[in-house]
């Protein structure tokens, strides 16, 4: 990489080839987390700003941990004004993923915060992580910036689906994201993972995406990886933090419970 320019973006460059991507998410507010996932060889790590305390300082240390193994970070942001959206970009992570886009028009909106001339219309600064602080000069800033930084919206609503091939279709937009944990939610069903729109919804996503040449992304597991592979998914979020330290956490618990057993037993028949 020249020493002056954007550091390129990992997560599409394979996607760009024709690769699927591999994604962790990350809760907790800690750097380490990140860069023990980046370790294990993920493409990208998804941190998280819509439903953690996660701050920007955490932020930017975590960004610094997965571009030290070259690794994307994606962070999800939270809805408001457009510093919510672009101060990731700035901190130098390689996307940002918006949750609960209702219609086009709000996808557009996204658009005009997040891109530069001439998709839209994003606050310059260059003075940041990733414009090499200053170092790049600001046409080459703009095309990189357009160029090598991703924008993902999120389809977790069943208001947006009427608007679905409009939304895959608008310059600015790289990836749809379909997230049935909310959708569930939006369509009364919540948490029942077989449900028929939940099935139907996440193909619509993956068959929008390829009509309008944008990638699809949506969370698996070992299960059903192969599944959302051959439907058309390419951008696949596999695993958590907190869905991984849990089960360790509870297995050693009851390691220690299974031994401990007879003599705190005993103990505690004798306690008054």
């Amino acid at each position: 990489m020249n020493q002056n320019s954007m550091r390129a973006s990992r997560v599409l460059r394979k996607l760009r080839a024709g690769q699927v991507v591999s994604c962790f998410k990350v809760n907790l507010a800690d750097a380490r987390v990140v860069e023990l996932a980046a370790q294990s060889g993920f493409d990208c790590i998804w941190t998280d700003m819509e439903h953690t305390a996660t701050d920007w300082d955490v932020v930017e240390k975590q960004i610094w941990a997965a571009k030290g193994l070259d690794v994307d970070v994606m962070v999800r942001v939270s809805r408001g004004g457009y510093s919510d959206y672009i101060r990731p970009l700035e901190l130098d992570a390689a996307g940002i993923m918006v949750p609960h886009v209702m219609s086009v028009e709000d996808a557009k909106n996204v658009v005009r915060m997040t891109r530069f001339h001439p998709i839209g219309r994003r606050p310059v600064d260059g003075g940041n992580a990733d414009g090499q602080y200053a170092r790049i000069d600001m046409p080459e800033y703009i095309v990189w910036a357009n160029e090598q930084r991703f924008v993902v919206v999120q389809i977790e609503d069943p208001e947006p689906l009427e608007d679905l091939d409009a939304i895959a279709a608008l310059e600015g937009i790289d990836m749809l994201f379909f997230g049935p944990g909310d959708f569930s939610h939006g369509i009364g069903a919540p948490g029942q993972w077989d449900h028929p729109k939940i099935a139907e919804t996440r193909r619509r996503v993956a068959e929008a995406c390829a009509a309008h040449g944008k990638f699809a992304g949506t969370p698996g597991n070992a299960n059903n990886v192969g599944e959302l592979i051959e439907m058309g998914y390419r951008f696949i979020p596999m695993g958590a933090d907190v869905v991984g330290l849990c089960p360790y956490c509870d297995a050693q618990m009851a390691a220690f419970k299974t031994a401990a057993s007879s003599i705190n037993t005993a103990v505690e028949e004798t306690m008054p």
